[in-house]
């Protein structure tokens, strides 16, 4: 566990993880942007971010804040805004996984840092975009360094310097401000539509292997019955609407499909020209209704 000011957090060591003989930071390119933050995020003042954690007693440590701010500092950088995402990331992107190291924070656990932290996030936010400007960082993923055309001016009038830096703050800070509405709005949306779940699950019948293998199994075999009763239509010479049949083929196309939740459901062209799953109801009134 790693402490601060006598705090204990969960252990966060990414020079160590890089060291690693098979850490995701040793497949990624040398002069890749996560690095320039590993390196730098750790040598800012981050005490506004520890100080509502540190008189905290309860619970399990918390994830090192330095870490939290490495993270979303890389994802606003390289246009990931939803915690949802970002969490995803966490598991399968390489730059992420070599900020994160073995934690694995989930997309709550990012919203509510997010959210906790947003004033003192802005002003790291700016720190770190006119530090990789000094450094000679033109961007920072996608982010700007320098918004305007009078960088070479500035530095050689003394006189331009203080306002083209007052100007320069105000331009970070805006764009800043424009990540975070998106982001915020975008992880409302999520929230709405998918309520607790992360948006990546597999429906529950494909969740565990077992369930999903038999559930594979019983698709392939509807798939099957339905070639074999096609075949047999054609052999009797029963007509069905439509096109005219193809040559009789006992064994499913490699398109074919069959739906893991109602199999009885096919696919059809739906009124706005697209396709979906489909039943084909059949409605009939008699003469009391």
């Amino acid at each position: 566990m790693s402490a601060h000011g006598g705090k204990t957090y969960r252990p966060w060591e990414p020079q160590r993880y890089q060291q690693e003989a098979h850490s995701p930071a040793a497949k990624l390119p040398e002069g890749d942007l996560v690095f320039f933050l590993l390196d730098t995020v750790p040598q800012l003042d981050l005490s506004r971010f520890y100080a509502p954690y540190e008189q905290e007693t309860r619970g399990a440590p918390p994830f090192d804040p330095a870490m939290m701010v490495c993270l979303w500092l890389y994802a606003y950088c390289v246009g990931v805004f939803s915690s949802r995402k970002v969490a995803q990331a966490c598991e399968r992107n390489l730059a992420f996984m070599a900020i994160v190291g073995q934690g694995r924070p989930d997309f709550r656990t990012l919203s509510d840092f997010r959210k906790l932290h947003l004033d003192a996030f802005m002003d790291v936010f700016v720190q770190v975009v006119r530090l990789a400007g000094e450094a000679g960082l033109v961007k920072l993923g996608n982010v700007s360094t320098d918004g305007t055309k009078i960088q070479g001016n500035a530095s050689r009038h003394k006189a331009m310097s203080y306002g083209y830096m007052k100007k320069e703050v105000e331009r970070l800070r805006e764009e800043m401000e424009t990540l975070v509405t998106q982001a915020s709005r975008q992880d409302e949306a999520e929230d709405a539509a998918l309520g607790s779940r992360r948006g990546d699950e597999l429906p529950a019948e494909l969740a565990r292997r077992e369930d999903r293998l038999a559930t594979i199994e019983a698709a392939m075999q509807r798939l099957e019955v339905r070639a074999e009763a096609e075949a047999e239509r054609q052999r009797t010479g029963k007509q069905r609407r439509g096109k005219p049949p193809k040559p009789v083929d006992e064994t499913p196309a490699d398109k074919a499909q069959s739906n893991f939740t109602d199999p009885e459901l096919h696919i059809m062209q739906t009124n706005n020209k697209g396709w979906d799953y489909c039943g084909n109801a059949q409605a009939s009134v008699d003469g009391a209704s």
